[in-house]
């Protein structure tokens, strides 16, 4: 029983999707932990990316497709930023308004078709599949942890520069930003387009890896890829930046095992956005619970010495 949930297929598809999914988590880091603003167009621009992509792909270019997904994420960026810092509008309802705009938008490009098909057109990964032939059935995963392994050295390596550190600097104090004669609605604006772009990405990938796109494929995608962050930092730490970017990567593969292992213990469709959102909840609650189970454990050890040197003394 053990040896059919745990087997290689559910691991390695686990690894899979859970590297492309981990780039919706590294563009939610940088919105979010880095810039510390909660942008909520994440869903519709994931299904953006998707439908961009299919339709490039369709014309015969899926390498090409994954930069029109990027750039149509820097739109959607740019717009929600745009709203954000030069129109007054709140964060959460900057993105709120953008994701529903989105949805007419993904539908438009889509061909007003609520779904799209990639089965008779090459993707990355038919492409890759003759290159890679010596890895077997592990060259999609091969060409998803390549994309991310680039995307995280990429972010890293920007959060370093002059630019980067800019960025940061706005997410801690915008207000010091400002007196350094540094522009926020800038640092925003690049913020929110990288973010963009790099969840774009993750739906154009998708859309290639499982050959469709759906309307509905990046619905609750903000949910699971903050309960991949929040997995990552609390299982790993975010005492500096490197580890905090392998941790995003580790919490979406890790999460994205979870939801196998649940579908292993066939769990019904209609009660898998139950299981996500019990995921969701305990990865969120996790650095409350480990810090009340911390604080036990100091109470007790408290107790622990006070019965010793009430011992001592008599």
């Amino acid at each position: 029983m053990l040896a059919s949930i745990f087997s290689l297929n559910v691991l390695q598809t686990a690894l899979e999707l859970g590297c492309i999914y981990a780039l919706v988590a590294l563009a939610l880091f940088l919105s979010y932990s880095i810039l510390n603003i909660a942008d909520l167009s994440t869903d519709g621009c994931f299904t953006l990316g998707c439908a961009v992509a299919c339709q490039v792909a369709l014309t015969g270019h899926p390498i090409l497709a994954l930069f029109a997904a990027m750039a149509a994420g820097v739109c959607s960026g740019f717009v929600t930023a745009f709203l954000q810092t030069r129109l007054g509008v709140e964060s959460i309802m900057a993105g709120i308004i953008v994701n529903t705009g989105l949805y007419t938008i993904n539908l438009a490009v889509m061909g007003f078709s609520s779904t799209m098909s990639l089965v008779k057109t090459d993707t990355v990964f038919s492409l890759a599949k003759g290159s890679l032939s010596f890895l077997g059935g592990w060259y999609k995963l091969a060409i998803a942890l390549a994309m991310i392994l680039l995307a995280g050295a990429a972010m890293l390596g920007f959060l370093g520069t002059r630019l980067g550190l800019s960025i940061r600097a706005t997410g801690d104090n915008a207000a010091m930003v400002r007196a350094s004669s540094i522009n926020p609605a800038f640092t925003i604006t690049v913020g929110l387009c990288i973010s963009g772009a790099l969840c774009a990405l993750s739906g154009g990938l998708l859309a290639q890896y499982q050959k469709s796109c759906d309307i509905n494929v990046g619905t609750g995608m903000v949910t699971i890829a903050l309960a991949s962050l929040i997995i990552g930092e609390t299982l790993l730490g975010k005492r500096t930046m490197p580890r905090r970017i392998i941790g995003v990567v580790f919490g979406s593969c890790l999460y994205r095992f979870i939801v196998a292992v649940a579908l292993r213990f066939n769990v019904p469709a209609a009660a898998m956005k139950l299981v996500s959102a019990i995921i969701v909840a305990i990865a969120i609650s996790m650095p409350a619970i480990k810090e009340k189970i911390a604080f036990e454990q100091r109470k007790h050890g408290a107790c622990r010495r006070r019965v010793t040197t009430g011992k001592e003394g008599k």
